[in-house]
């Protein structure tokens, strides 16, 4: 799965297997994923003007991570709207969804991560950064993640960045 052609590849077979096991969700999520896939690839192409663009495993990544957060989204609004049933099929969406990407980073090591993130800012900038410098701070903290290859949400990176910057 290291390739991105390789995650395509990957769920064209899971669709076939989902297909086999009459497993209607589980296809539909597959199938949703592929469009976005290729959608985005084809953006790319008109983009840079190629016949045929390959994503990166990185772009691949954050077309998933942002289905799974259109879909997060979903989850509060149909819990807002008392539609439980919604709800639950947006969750398994999610599962399926994440299968496909790197393991998520738990709470404890999300906290430790920043702090070495917020160390290294420090050490280069000769100062604590302050919450005027949140900005720099996510992306060392975003360049971490990435060097490690987890993932974590957006908005518990930035909560545990702010919480850091304010104490």
């Amino acid at each position: 799965m290291s390739e991105p052609a390789t995650l395509e590849a990957l769920i064209s077979q899971q669709i076939v297997t989902a297909m086999k096991a009459h497993d209607a969700e589980r296809t539909g999520t597959l199938r949703l994923i592929k469009a976005a896939l290729m959608n985005k690839a084809i953006e790319k192409r008109g983009a840079q003007k190629q016949l045929d663009a390959v994503l990166t495993q990185a772009e691949s990544e954050q077309v998933l991570a942002s289905m799974i957060k259109q879909r997060r989204d979903s989850i509060e609004q149909f819990t807002k709207g008392n539609r439980p049933e919604l709800a639950a099929k947006e969750a398994a969406e999610i599962v399926v969804i994440e299968e496909f990407l790197p393991k998520a980073l738990d709470e404890a090591g999300l906290t430790k991560l920043v702090a070495e993130a917020l160390a290294e800012l420090e050490a280069s900038l000769g100062h604590k950064p302050t919450v005027k410098e949140m900005g720099p701070a996510i992306k060392a903290v975003q360049a971490k993640l990435q060097a490690a290859g987890v993932r974590a949400e957006g908005k518990a990176v930035s909560e545990l960045v702010k919480k850091a910057l304010a104490g």
